[in-house]
């Protein structure tokens, strides 16, 4: 039973994860620092990030940008307890995101209409968040606990299953992920790391985000002919 209430033609945290492909995962500053930030992701082909509550400015950050590009998909992450879902809430982020599954957190962001995705390492920890009505669980720290060998074990007990894989994943890792069809996209830190944002070098952020976006792209038609050619 799906407790998340929606406003008519707003998209579910699984088509906004299928449409991005790749989520960087973000830490900011400010408000200003994070729109600077979204305009560089967008610049370089990224529809949405995942701004986590590990800086007190990430509130801000959410609504800053929420506010000012609506268009951009911004949501919040390491979401541990009920009152980082009211703030993520608040500032108006489109999804959240835990590091682990706590059916406190779940049932509060059910109450609010905040689409989670829970954090799972394990096949117990991942049946566990969709027995929790989960449709997206983000497996967490994917490389360090079998990357895409875990999720083609998974495939077969599991089918349906939707997975943000999250932890340790470079640009170098995303056609191997993607190439899952399990896989909806991939958060990543690499493509905006905190070096990068203290320096303000939104230009090397660009860079890697066409980047990443330039396999997703890549990716995507591949797999749009291997389709149209097997049916």
């Amino acid at each position: 039973m799906s407790t998340t209430v929606r406003t008519e033609g707003d998209l579910g945290v699984a088509s906004l994860l299928r449409d991005a492909g790749v989520v960087p995962v973000v830490v900011v500053s400010s408000g200003e620092e994070a729109l600077r930030l979204a305009d560089a992701l967008a610049d370089g082909g990224l529809t949405s990030m995942e701004v986590t509550f590990r800086s007190a400015a990430a509130a801000e950050g959410i609504r800053t940008v929420a506010d000012q590009r609506p268009g951009f998909v911004v949501g919040a992450g390491t979401l541990l307890t009920p009152g980082d879902v009211e703030r993520a809430v608040e500032a108006g982020a489109r999804f959240g995101v835990s590091p682990a599954t706590d059916e406190e957190v779940l049932a509060h962001a059910a109450s609010q209409g905040l689409d989670m995705v829970p954090g799972a390492a394990t096949a117990s920890e991942i049946a566990r968040a969709r027995g929790l009505g989960a449709e997206v669980v983000k497996l967490f720290p994917a490389e360090v606990v079998g990357g895409v060998g875990l999720i083609d074990a998974l495939a077969g007990p599991y089918p349906g299953l939707q997975l943000m894989p999250t932890g340790g994943i470079r640009a170098a890792d995303l056609p191997r992920y993607l190439e899952r069809p399990q896989v909806l996209a991939c958060g990543g830190t690499w493509i905006a790391p905190r070096d990068l944002l203290a320096a303000g070098d939104f230009a090397e952020i660009t860079r890697r985000a066409a980047e990443a976006a330039a396999l997703v792209r890549s990716h995507r038609e591949h797999s749009r002919k291997e389709h149209h050619h097997g049916a």
